[in-house]
């Protein structure tokens, strides 16, 4: 993906992600607090902008908020009318203060050393043999639903995302018989960052494992889409889990999550001594920067904040997928 281009769409009268849930019996947790970005711009101008500016900031910086505000400075006026560099600055730390929830630690995006963050990782995902397919059955999106769904319990916040793949698969399938569209060539993309985070200890708590010294790789995007009633001041709670979760199902962004996951996955096997991709990936977070506010974002039940999706892919899954595109091969 060209950052922005695919993931926020130029604002118009539906500009939402996913149609606002109904209204709650009693007001949401962070209702009443302003989204950091309200009243900057939104469209794909000000997505690729917000990538670009968390792609080279410092966290090392010895003053992190002048380390933003100069980025800040050089990048936002040049491109898209309407920005205010301090005020873009200010919610941008707020976001990089964040913390993102159990998958990561507890660590924020501001807590991670430059040596343990790769931004834009490019990859070229071969599908079923890329150019060498002699032999080779290439798979269709009713065979990735197939394996979603033979992976993902039934507890799983995206458990029916594997129905809404079929659905579309239905709808690409038509009029070219039963066999589907056959995946071929090559994906190409760009992962927004990988992070090393912690491993969990024994009891749940980050640290390392015991004597190894293990990290865990956790893929991240940055997500600009407005979520929320249209023509209403966005607050941060309008970025709960739920809507969270419906904005991740609308947009497919699932199934973007999990081609990651694969691309990382043939990295690290590569690169990674003894890697084991049960115990090593931690899987994605998905950072909806409009609802992130800092240190005092409001968390859901599983202790994540507002505006981050986090999400783990079951035992087995990422493998699955990895050789299901490779053609079914080893």
């Amino acid at each position: 993906e060209d950052p922005g281009v695919q993931d926020e769409p130029e604002e118009t009268t539906d500009d939402d992600t996913a149609a606002p849930s109904a209204p709650a019996s009693t007001p949401r947790p962070g209702a009443d607090v302003p989204s950091p970005y309200e009243g900057q711009p939104g469209g794909t101008a000000f997505g690729t902008l917000v990538h670009e500016i968390l792609e080279y900031v410092d966290t090392a910086a010895d003053d992190l908020d002048a380390e933003v505000r100069a980025r800040c400075a050089q990048a936002a006026t040049v491109r898209v009318p309407g920005v205010e560099p301090v005020a873009l600055a200010t919610a941008l730390g707020l976001s990089l203060r964040t913390p993102l929830g159990p998958i990561a630690g507890g660590l924020t995006l501001a807590d991670v050393d430059p040596r343990d963050r790769l931004p834009e990782l490019e990859f070229e995902l071969p599908h079923a043999g890329g150019d060498e397919t002699e032999g080779v059955r290439p798979a269709t999106l009713r065979d990735l639903a197939n394996v979603l769904r033979a992976h993902l319990p039934a507890d799983d916040p995206f458990a029916r995302y594997p129905d809404l793949l079929t659905a579309l698969a239905d709808e690409s399938e038509t009029g070219t018989g039963t066999g589907g569209v056959p995946l071929r060539g090559y994906l190409t993309g760009s992962i927004d960052a990988v992070l090393r985070v912690p491993t969990p200890g024994p009891d749940g708590a980050p640290g390392e494992a015991p004597g190894t010294g293990r990290r865990r790789y956790l893929v991240v995007d940055y997500k600009t889409n407005r979520v929320g009633p249209p023509g209403v001041p966005l607050a941060v709670g309008d970025y709960h889990p739920d809507a969270m979760r419906d904005a991740m199902l609308a947009s497919h962004y699932q199934l973007q999550l999990v081609l990651y996951l694969v691309a990382l996955h043939r990295y690290l096997r590569w690169r990674v001594r003894d890697y084991d991709p049960d115990r090593d990936l931690a899987g994605g977070a998905y950072l909806f920067v409009r609802g992130m506010a800092g240190p005092d974002t409001p968390r859901g039940p599983d202790g994540t904040p507002y505006g981050v999706v986090a999400w783990s892919p079951p035992p087995g899954l990422v493998v699955a997928l990895s050789a299901l595109l490779d053609g079914g091969r080893a």
